[in-house]
């Protein structure tokens, strides 16, 4: 089992009694609670039926932390709810780039599983296949914006950070995070464009 996993336990069973930590949007709908763990033989058979292995920071959560709930945004999707994804191809220069969830095999591209629940046609992906695996990124399905790689190394990197930064304060317009301050009065502060 890594390390990480009894830490990042730790931090989010304290997050809902820190009164000075950020806002997480979507926190209403998970209440800082992570579902039952996974059973490794269930874990296997998703991977078995998608033909993909997941990333073993991401499988080692579902399986000793848990395998839905707290996350940024609306929540951690169940095994059974996340979806194949391939970025589309590029367009025209500068102009981002969406998902697209028909027929991933088809495209012969890098495979992303869609994990995290944004609303709307935002998605939350975890890459499975290529150059990124391990890697989550944020962006849009249609191409609206992004997608953003996010810099932390994996899966347990990348939920330990959005921990770390909601304990202390902070705005962080990627993980959708909102300082007490600006949460409390939010028309004397703005916040820097998402990128």
């Amino acid at each position: 089992m890594d390390p990480r996993l009894p830490r990042l336990r730790r931090k989010l069973a304290a997050i809902p009694f820190q009164p000075l930590r950020s806002h997480s949007f979507g926190e209403e709908k998970h209440g800082f609670r992570l579902g039952p763990k996974l059973a490794e033989a269930h874990v296997a058979a998703f991977e078995a039926e998608h033909a993909i292995a997941l990333p073993d920071a991401y499988r080692q959560f579902l399986i000793h932390l848990g395998g839905s709930g707290a996350s940024p945004f609306y929540g951690l999707l169940p095994l059974e709810r996340c979806s194949l994804l391939v970025m589309n191809p590029r367009g025209e220069p500068a102009t981002p780039r969406g998902f697209d969830g028909r027929n991933p095999r088809g495209h012969g591209a890098d495979l992303f599983l869609h994990i995290i629940e944004m609303g709307c046609s935002d998605v939350c992906v975890i890459a499975v296949t290529g150059p990124l695996t391990g890697r989550v990124l944020i962006g849009n399905s249609d191409g609206y914006w992004g997608p953003n790689v996010s810099s932390a190394a994996d899966f347990l990197d990348w939920y330990e950070r959005w921990l770390r930064h909601m304990s202390a304060g902070r705005d962080n317009r990627a993980l959708e995070l909102t300082s007490p301050r600006l949460h409390a009065h939010p028309r004397n502060y703005r916040m820097a464009r998402k990128l």
